[in-house]
C-alpha cells in the first residue's frame, strides 16, 4: 500500500516558514507517496462544542470544512501537523482541528480511533527561538495525541525563522528535512505514567 500524506497547514499566513520547511521535507518523499495539503485558514472550522454527553453525533456533510477534514484525516496513512510554534504549542487553528478529533471519536460508523491506530503522526514547526526546548509543549501535544490514538509518532522537525523565508537560512533544519520522513516511527507512548 502506498503512503498517503496529509499536510495540515496550521498557520494563519500562507507560505510562512513552517510551510516552507514542510515543503522541503515533502520534496524528499518517494514519487508514489500521495500528498494532500490542506490550509486550515482556508477551511475554517466552527468553534468546537464538546457534546459527548448531550447529543447524538452525526457525520458532518462532505462539502463542509469539518467533513473535508474528517475524510482527509481518515484517508491518510501519515498526518503531518505543520503548525508554527505559537505560545509554545500549536496554533489556534491547529488546536481546533485536534479538538475535533474528540467529536470524531464519537461519530457513528467512522471508527476514528481504530482507523488511525498504527498510522503515523508527524510535526513540523518554525520557531523564533534558538532554544529548541521551548517547543517541548508542542512536541508533547502531538506525542500524547498520537499515544492516545494508538498511532506512531515520527517526531517534530524544528526550524528557526521569524521573518519571511528565514527558515531557508537554517541549514541544520534543511539538512534534517532531507531525511525526516525516512525514519522509522515508533508507536507513541505517554511520557509519564501514574501509578
Amino acid at each position: 500500500m502506498s503512503r498517503r500524506f496529509l499536510f495540515v497547514l496550521g498557520s494563519a499566513r500562507a507560505e510562512g516558514n513552517t510551510e516552507l520547511l514542510a515543503r522541503r521535507a515533502a520534496e524528499q518523499l518517494p514519487g508514489d507517496a500521495e500528498q494532500h495539503w490542506i490550509r486550515l485558514a482556508e477551511h475554517p472550522l466552527p468553534d468546537f462544542a464538546d457534546l459527548r454527553h448531550d447529543t447524538d453525533h452525526v457525520r458532518p456533510p462532505e462539502n463542509s470544512a469539518t467533513g473535508l477534514l474528517l475524510d482527509a484525516t481518515l484517508a491518510a496513512t501519515d498526518i503531518v501537523i505543520a503548525s508554527p510554534l505559537y505560545w509554545y504549542s500549536v496554533s489556534g487553528l491547529t488546536k481546533r482541528y485536534l479538538d475535533y478529533w474528540s467529536g470524531w471519536l464519537r461519530t457513528p460508523d467512522v471508527d476514528f480511533k481504530a482507523t488511525l491506530a498504527g498510522r503515523t503522526l508527524w510535526g513540523i514547526a518554525a520557531l523564533a527561538d534558538s532554544e529548541p526546548s521551548v517547543a517541548d509543549p508542542y512536541v508533547g501535544t502531538l506525542n500524547n495525541s498520537a499515544a492516545y490514538m494508538g498511532m506512531r509518532f515520527g517526531g517534530v522537525l524544528l526550524g528557526n525563522g521569524s521573518g519571511p523565508g528565514d527558515v531557508l537560512k537554517d541549514t541544520d533544519a534543511l539538512t534534517r528535512a532531507k531525511t525526516f520522513f525516512t525514519q522509522d516511527a515508533p508507536l507513541a507512548r505517554f511520557p509519564y505514567q501514574t501509578v
